[in-house]
């Protein structure tokens, strides 16, 4: 299985819409998670929980998943966050702070924002992020009607394959460069900002 190098090695299709905005989420945009995993259609839910949730469980799943150990990052299409990508730690190693050598990586995007590359974008962030956290395997599971998550794991040059009913891939990451480490810094400045600008103070950390 090749490694891969997050942002200049990851294909993410086609480029996102005009007036999309990806970036990491903060605890300030916990009604913007909530209400993006309610919008999920029963398909996407499907896909993302591997089973067909009701309201009540994928509220509360948004409500643990601001709390869980890992990072989060959104697509905003004018305003509203229309995409989101978990990252989370995978295994015995992983922990409050840190991800371990394996993370898992989980994606959802609404119904009419799909095909625009806001996946792959999503991907990407997730990948660089755990490529600088020492992660060298992002796992992603997604059922295997999910031709969408399939192919774009095949893209990466990921092996997928049938596990239990579920489909499974590996990226094997490269290790962090001074530039990575700069690149996702600098990224993460401008994320901080950009949810300043959308948050309350009091909602966001106090170091990014």
């Amino acid at each position: 299985m090749p490694s891969i190098e997050p942002s200049t090695d990851l294909p993410s299709g086609p480029p996102p819409v005009m007036g999309a905005l990806c970036r990491r989420l903060w605890p300030g945009d916990a009604v913007a998670v909530r209400e993006h995993f309610l919008r999920l259609d029963r398909e996407a839910r499907a896909s993302r929980f591997m089973a067909a949730l009701g309201d009540a469980a994928v509220a509360a799943h948004a409500e643990r998943a601001m709390r869980a150990p890992g990072l989060m990052f959104g697509v905003f299409v004018d305003g509203v966050l229309r995409g989101l990508g978990e990252l989370r730690p995978l295994g015995p190693n992983g922990g409050v702070g840190r991800l371990g050598s394996r993370a898992e990586g989980a994606l959802t995007v609404e119904r009419g924002f799909r095909r625009a590359g806001h996946g792959g974008l999503l991907l990407e962030r997730l990948a660089e992020a755990a490529r600088n956290r020492g992660v060298r395997e992002l796992h992603l599971r997604c059922l295997p009607v999910n031709g969408a998550m399939r192919r774009l794991a095949c893209r990466l040059g990921a092996e997928v394959r049938l596990r239990d009913g579920e489909s499974e891939a590996a990226l094997r990451l490269t290790r962090p460069t001074a530039l990575s480490l700069w690149r996702e810094g600098m990224e993460g400045w401008l994320d901080l900002g950009l949810a300043a600008a959308a948050s309350p103070p009091s909602s966001l950390p106090r170091a990014a």
